[in-house]
């Protein structure tokens, strides 16, 4: 029987395509508009990215966070670090993002190497953080097995006893820089014969431009 997923089909018909020549020279500034372009239209977390990393056997593994931060320094998230995001971090300083609007028909790609956040920082965004997601990063020890969603609640309860008041960052918790050293923007065009422009760092500062083949 066919899978009727290989009968899913669509078009895309963009209002408009992507030339590199019309890209502007710094790809954090398309990549930006991009996301602020599907916030105006009412998509949820368009800032959400898949997050691939690679664990000291080559294997990879990847799974959704969210953008906190775009500078000149690259794209910043924040996670529990003895995760196995984090463990796999510490042991390959490198990762890869995706970002996906559909709604626009774009996806974004970023790669580049990882380091982590001063601690100032760190402290800065989870002091902004709502109370119970601060309480989560204590009782949460991410990724790890764990016997039942009682035994979560049960932690979860004791560190709110444990901080009545503020809610210090968790030692283990911290955010993460990507240092982009590829971009590549994909505009969905008719026919699969989509546009996609990559950019790639100059050892002396900015980026080439180039045209892909879809």
């Amino acid at each position: 029987m066919p899978d009727p997923f290989s009968e899913l089909r669509i078009d895309y018909e963009p209002e408009e395509g992507l030339d590199p020549e019309r890209c502007p020279s710094d790809p954090t500034a398309l990549l930006r508009a991009w996301i602020e372009a599907s916030l105006a239209a009412g998509d949820i977390e368009p800032h959400a990215m898949t997050l691939a990393t690679v664990g000291r056997d080559g294997a990879p593994s990847a799974r959704v966070v969210l953008l906190r931060g775009l500078d000149h320094r690259g794209l910043a998230f924040y996670t529990n670090r003895a995760s196995r995001k984090g463990l796999e971090l510490a042991g390959q300083a490198a990762a890869a993002a995706t970002f996906y609007w559909p709604r626009f028909q774009r996806q974004a790609r970023v790669e580049g190497a990882v380091s982590a956040l001063s601690d100032s920082e760190s402290d800065a965004y989870f002091a902004s953080r709502p109370r119970p997601s601060q309480i989560g990063a204590w009782a949460s020890e991410q990724s790890a097995v764990i016997a039942s969603r009682a035994e979560l609640e049960a932690r979860v309860a004791a560190f709110e006893r444990r901080f009545p008041g503020a809610v210090p960052r968790p030692p283990h918790w911290g955010g993460y820089v990507l240092a982009p050293r590829r971009f590549e923007f994909w505009q969905g065009r008719p026919s699969r014969l989509h546009d996609r422009v990559l950019y790639l760092a100059e050892d002396g500062g900015g980026y080439t431009r180039s045209r892909l083949a879809p």
